[in-house]
């Protein structure tokens, strides 16, 4: 149990991650709406942004290698015993 916990927080480090990228790269290109809204009305509208973009994603330098294809079993065969010739 304790290696599915250790594997979650870092997860969501990764994600905790990309959600503060985003959300530093919406900050900057939307600058100029941060003078109307204000401070405070623009962060709460960047955060819900940032979360619907991030929403989903996951990250690349984790994937996992493509699981192996399992070998097939062969399936005992019943051999037939050979017919007896037939006396006349």
């Amino acid at each position: 149990m304790t290696k599915e916990k250790k594997a979650g927080k870092k997860n969501a480090a990764a994600g905790e991650k990309i959600l503060k990228k985003v959300t530093a790269q919406l900050t900057s290109a939307l600058s100029s709406l941060k003078e109307h809204l204000g401070e405070k009305e623009f962060n709460k509208r960047i955060k819900k942004a940032a979360k619907k973009l991030v929403a989903g994603v996951k990250d690349k330098a984790k994937k996992k290698a493509p699981a192996k294809p399992k070998a097939k079993k062969a399936i005992p065969v019943k051999k037939k015993a050979a017919k007896r010739a037939v006396k006349k």
